[in-house]
């Protein structure tokens, strides 16, 4: 790598800076959100065991189970919608 002399990089506007850093700082965000789903996708995982876990008892707890239910709903919905945040921010040809 070729380094730029310091009285070029001091001369540098914040926007020219910034325009170098964007292709790596949008992969880092873009990993950050796969990393996010990859947690979505333990916590669906371990809800659902939960949930084998509370119909499998005697007596059945209907509340709990609903409750388990809403936060597996939930934690589905939470992942579609990040799948779809990195599908439209992070596609993978960027007009400019």
């Amino acid at each position: 790598m070729k380094l730029t002399p310091y009285q070029k990089l001091l001369k540098m506007t914040k926007e020219a800076k910034d325009t170098v850093l964007a292709i790596p700082r949008a992969a880092e965000m873009k990993l950050k959100a796969q990393h996010e789903i990859s947690k979505l996708d333990v916590s669906i995982a371990e809800q659902e065991g939960k949930i084998q876990e509370l119909t499998s008892v005697y007596p059945l707890d209907f509340d709990k189970l609903i409750k388990a239910q809403d936060e597996l709903a939930l934690s589905e919905r939470r992942k579609r919608q990040l799948e779809d945040i990195v599908k439209d921010m992070f596609p993978a040809k960027v007009d400019e």
